[in-house]
């Protein structure tokens, strides 16, 4: 405890996976937290395990939102100044993967849906976080992918998205300097976690790929 004592960490898709591990990690770093994430009852789970870091209740704050919604996307902003009176880092975790292909018949609605989200969502909450970000000096970390770097078959918007917060994460890290804002972006390969179920692979499937 204590490297991050007194800061507000703001992490989305924090109800699972790398953003729930995200926000635990920070709370056992003494910050508070505010998690954001669509299901309800993982959200819950996350709080509890960043409480039994040794948090306070009113250094746990969670947001159920979806990131897809502009309205959703300012209250969250609103929300977290209200209840903290400032914010230090925002960790831009959510996001979708789905299977699109140059041929596939879904892919411009594949686009649409991917896009929105890991894409547009994420500049829309920087943007809202930006002023109070500036005020204390603060740092965005973005969470993109290997696939905004290398060319994996079958995710085709999935890579493109990724390749987009690559570059989006350099060109507001060039515009935020002169304000004391450190933008940055991690790129993990491929990690067991529940947002491969949501297009047909199991734990064992991702163990065999990533082998």
């Amino acid at each position: 405890m204590g490297s991050f004592d007194g800061k507000v960490v703001l992490i989305t898709g924090a109800s699972s996976g790398i953003g729930a591990v995200t926000a635990a990690q920070f709370a056992e770093d003494g910050a508070s937290v505010v998690l954001v994430g669509r299901n309800e009852e993982r959200l819950g789970k996350t709080s509890q395990e960043c409480l039994s870091k040794g948090l306070s209740k009113d250094k746990v704050l969670t947001i159920k939102a979806e990131m897809s919604k502009e309205g959703d996307v300012q209250r969250t902003i609103e929300t977290t100044i209200k209840h903290f009176g400032r914010l230090d880092v925002l960790v831009n975790n959510a996001g979708v993967v789905d299977v699109s292909t140059i041929l596939g018949d879904n892919l411009m609605e594949s686009y649409d849906w991917t896009m929105n989200i890991n894409v547009r969502s994420v500049l829309h909450l920087s943007k809202l976080a930006a002023p109070h970000l500036i005020a204390t000096k603060g740092s965005i970390v973005n969470v993109s992918s290997i696939c905004g770097k290398r060319s994996v078959p079958n995710l085709l918007v999935y890579n493109i998205s990724k390749n987009a917060l690559d570059h989006f994460t350099r060109v507001t890290a060039v515009e935020l300097a002169s304000k004391g804002v450190r933008v940055n972006a991690v790129s993990p390969g491929l990690i067991v976690t529940p947002i491969h179920g949501s297009f047909g692979q199991d734990d064992d499937q991702v163990r065999k790929v990533s082998s």
